[in-house]
């Protein structure tokens, strides 16, 4: 939506929609958030774990659908290389390095994909970043963010 700067006493400003500041949960006398590209509503807290759990669903269902199984073993034994010879270690890592060298595409799967504990607990430590454009994280983001 375009919204045009309006004279406002000796300064320039935006006059925004009443339906938008609903939706944002804002009113008169709240803060907004303004950078050099953007004016939004004040942040959440932050991601509840469930919510933060969905985001990472959503980032593996998006590399699934996307890349091979092959594709995403390689990515997966790329970056564990790197962290490795960086000093940055989990545990989590040394179960998913079995899950990459394992022809089982269910194992990867499940672990990508799964709701169970042990496949929320391995997304926290997801090793097959950079499978997707910059581009399609952050709208992976704004959506789960909306």
């Amino acid at each position: 939506m375009k919204v045009p700067l309006r004279r406002i006493g000796n300064s320039l400003g935006v006059i925004l929609p009443k339906a938008t500041l609903e939706a944002w949960g804002v009113g008169e006398g709240d803060a907004l958030e303004l950078s050099e590209h953007d004016l939004r509503p004040p942040g959440r807290a932050g991601f509840s774990h469930q919510e933060l759990d969905q985001l990472r669903h959503s980032l593996s269902l998006a590399v699934v659908r996307g890349c091979t199984p092959r594709e995403i073993r390689a990515q997966i034994l790329a970056n564990l290389h790197r962290w490795e010879h960086q000093g940055v270690w989990v545990s989590a890592y040394d179960e998913w390095r079995k899950i990459a060298q394992s022809d089982d595409d269910g194992a990867l799967f499940a672990a990508m994909l799964g709701r169970d504990e042990n496949a929320v607990r391995l997304r926290q430590s997801m090793p097959y970043v950079g499978l997707l454009s910059p581009g399609e994280v952050k709208r992976l983001h704004e959506e789960a963010g909306a």
